[in-house]
């Protein structure tokens, strides 16, 4: 346990370091190389370089750990421990100068994510989870939602060029039908995040990658949600489906989403 909760602490400090470097690259976003991974998929010089920086530190003091990233090569470890990074979640809200962006930070071990990290800069709010050992906001406990029908809140929705359009309509329709907004902010972490907080009541996603989610689904849990049961080492390798709620909407919310993504 005292490894597990040596590196909780430790990735929170590098979350918190790597989003003051990110936010330096934010404000002079004019000068930066941006490049395109496929259709609304972008990385720029700061995704590549906040990541580098934060796999330098994990190195640094825990050299015997595995390394994911989204935009680096993987490294193998010994330790039992991988990392898992998105340096900038968001990416297309970050070179269009929208303030919704994030720093993902996850730590795996046998098939479980033991901690998970998501740091916004703009705001200056830092999540973070540690498995059995609740959820915080900025150090205090937050929990999901409570007691909230779908008709009196929003859920999100997320998108990506990995998945069919038409499969995300019936979800947004049903949403809409059941009364709740719809939300969508171009950062699943974020908006994982924001359902840990209390914020939103649930978000699905047809596919995702682990940097993106692994963080966030362990805030869930630990705030009291409800997500799918998955392998993480799975996750890291394929990615896949998530859905993530509030005890009170979890059962509709997959529902919806198996109704609409079925084969």
């Amino acid at each position: 346990m005292q490894s597990i909760s040596d590196r909780s602490l430790f990735a929170t400090k590098v979350a918190e370091e790597a989003g003051a470097l990110a936010i330096r690259y934010f404000g002079n976003r004019d000068t930066l190389v941006v490049d395109a991974k496929g259709a609304q998929d972008w990385v720029s010089e700061a995704d590549r370089n906040v990541e580098t920086y934060v796999r330098e530190k994990i190195t640094e003091a825990y050299p015997d750990d595995g390394i994911f990233g989204e935009e680096h090569a993987a490294k193998s470890g010994s330790s039992g421990f991988d990392w898992v990074i998105d340096p900038i979640d968001g990416t297309t809200n970050f070179v269009n100068g929208i303030p919704a962006w994030t720093i993902v930070l996850a730590v795996v071990s046998e098939g479980q994510t033991q901690i998970g990290v998501i740091h916004e800069p703009n705001v200056a709010e830092t999540y973070a989870a540690m498995r059995g050992a609740g959820a915080t906001l900025n150090g205090q406990p937050m929990q999901v939602a409570s007691g909230v029908d779908m008709a009196s809140g929003t859920v999100s929705v997320g998108y990506s060029n990995r998945i069919e359009a038409a499969k995300v309509i019936p979800i947004i329709s049903a949403i809409i039908e059941r009364g709740a907004m719809y939300h969508r902010n171009a950062s699943g972490a974020l908006s994982l995040a924001y359902v840990a907080a209390g914020r939103l009541l649930g978000y699905v996603e047809e596919h995702m990658n682990a940097w993106d989610c692994l963080a966030g689904q362990l805030l869930i849990a630990e705030a009291g949600g409800v997500v799918e049961e998955q392998d993480a080492n799975e996750m890291i390798r394929d990615g896949g489906r998530v859905i993530a709620g509030t005890p009170k909407i979890f059962d509709d919310l997959k529902a919806i989403c198996e109704k609409a993504w079925h084969d």
